[in-house]
């Protein structure tokens, strides 16, 4: 399985439980399950956390993940389909948004359009929960994805499936 991260998934574990400088070794699990292939992030999505917010705590998040290593090992080596994202965005949104709707969904679309590139051998990985009586460009992540077929889970799912510990380089 190839776990797809969604921006929040990072900012959210710096935040609360896995801050870069508290628990260095969840950042260097990542890199190695991204080098081996199981664990990426879209392009358009990496560009989501890689910029600064000039608050020093939260910026230790966004010099680790602007590291060479960390890039060169999570994000995804391929470009999407574009004709696949209008499709996310018509059937797990709505057909007819309008630009402000468009801004207002941002990246994620292109996100699931990953995940549908082998539905049955990725899956989209978001801090978002289901909310299934939001409409439109409101919708959460999980939400699209059962739309339109594509698997998600929460971070916790990745780490119970990959195993993460403390000492799993031990």
């Amino acid at each position: 399985m190839l776990y797809l991260l969604d921006a929040n998934t990072l900012i959210t574990a710096h935040n609360t439980y896995y801050a870069v400088d508290r628990v260095p070794e969840f950042w260097d699990w990542l890199v190695h399950h991204g080098t081996s292939g199981r664990v990426k992030m879209p392009i358009e999505i990496y560009e989501e956390v890689k910029g600064g917010t000039g608050d020093a705590e939260k910026d230790k998040l966004f010099d680790r993940v602007q590291t060479k290593a960390f890039k060169n090992a999570i994000v995804l080596a391929e470009d999407v389909d574009i004709p696949t994202v209008q499709a996310v965005l018509a059937k797990g949104y709505a057909p007819d948004l309008n630009d402000a709707e468009v801004e207002l969904i941002g990246q994620d679309p292109f996100l699931i359009a990953y995940a549908l590139v082998e539905p049955d051998k990725r899956c989209v990985v978001t801090g978002e929960v289901s909310r299934p009586s939001q409409k439109r460009a409101n919708r959460r992540v999980p939400d699209v994805c059962a739309s339109v077929g594509a698997r998600s889970c929460n971070i916790i799912t990745l780490i119970r499936q990959l195993d993460f510990t403390t000492d799993w380089q031990a």
